[in-house]
């Protein structure tokens, strides 16, 4: 079982830079990938989205790249030498023109500022090496992370699911009881009524009969038990477990709602509203599930 949410970093020197990238995810129904890369590499995009599909199947994953300046000098802005060559590169042209050439702070701004939006990056083939292995090692953590999470998910709901068979093997144990109570109920009614009560009577045995009928959930339980058999199943297997589990939990609801609705009896009433508050638990831990 996987989480849907995760996280992963990884970061490495490269071209006299710190490149790094930055994997993280969180719920959707569906994939929604989100690749944020240097212009200059924009190319890049598409391989990495694809790597990623290999690895995920729901949830909104975003990817981040970005490109730092190395220890010891200021993020985004040129060195020293970089300005004095832009300076001595205007001073030669103010002097072939034999205009006057007086820099002062605004023009070291300016200069500053223009070296500063037009960072050079190795070109895409020659970065694409480099990038691709820093990706692999950070969609490794955050595939690690998302397995992490995942077997807490499974401890949490295999625990949920057997508390449900407790609350389904309670209502079928009571489920026997239901008609016998609904008998002495029936006939103490008549008797309270000064009616003579005959318990061949055809219609008193009828009426029993009847409500027998009606109240018997013994085909709801059989189906709630094979539906708990399968979530289990589901939750302990390498499939996709969001979706399917996501009917098979529709269909417990289901025989939940049928079973609380024939049944007419208060203890499995309270039973039903128990495994409907636990079947809410388990479809919000569901969510977080790929």
């Amino acid at each position: 079982m996987k989480s849907m949410t995760g996280f992963g970093r990884a970061a490495a020197p490269f071209a006299n830079h710190e490149l790094s990238v930055q994997i993280s995810s969180v719920n959707r129904r569906g994939l929604e990938i989100a690749v944020g890369l240097p212009d200059e590499w924009r190319a890049l995009e598409t391989l990495i989205a694809d790597r990623v599909r290999t690895l995920a199947s729901r949830g909104r994953i975003s990817v981040a790249v970005a490109v730092r300046a190395p220890e010891g000098r200021a993020e985004g802005l040129p060195d020293e030498a970089a300005v004095g060559r832009a300076l001595d590169h205007l001073s030669a042209i103010a002097a072939k023109r034999a205009l006057p050439f007086a820099p002062d702070a605004a023009l070291l701004w300016q200069i500053t500022a223009s070296l500063r939006n037009s960072r050079e990056l190795p070109p895409t083939e020659t970065a694409q090496p480099a990038l691709l292995a820093i990706v692999e090692e950070a969609l490794a953590s955050f595939v690690t992370m998302r397995a992490r999470e995942g077997a807490a998910l499974l401890a949490d709901l295999s625990a949920r699911v057997a508390l449900l068979r407790q609350f389904f093997a309670s209502i079928a144990e009571r489920a026997p009881q239901v008609t016998a109570v609904y008998r002495e109920n029936l006939l103490r009614r008549l008797r309270e009524a000064g009616l003579t009560v005959d318990l061949s009577d055809e219609r008193v045995l009828k009426e029993i009969a009847l409500f027998a009928d009606r109240c018997d959930i013994t085909e709801e339980i059989t189906r709630a038990r094979s539906h708990l058999d399968q979530l289990d199943a589901l939750l302990r297997s390498d499939a996709e477990i969001g979706r399917k589990s996501e009917f098979i939990l529709q269909e417990l609801g289901r025989e939940v709602n049928t079973s609380g609705a024939k049944a007419n009896d208060l203890t499995i009433a309270k039973l039903v509203i128990e495994a409907k508050n636990e079947l809410e638990r388990i479809r919000e831990q569901i969510a977080n599930v790929e």
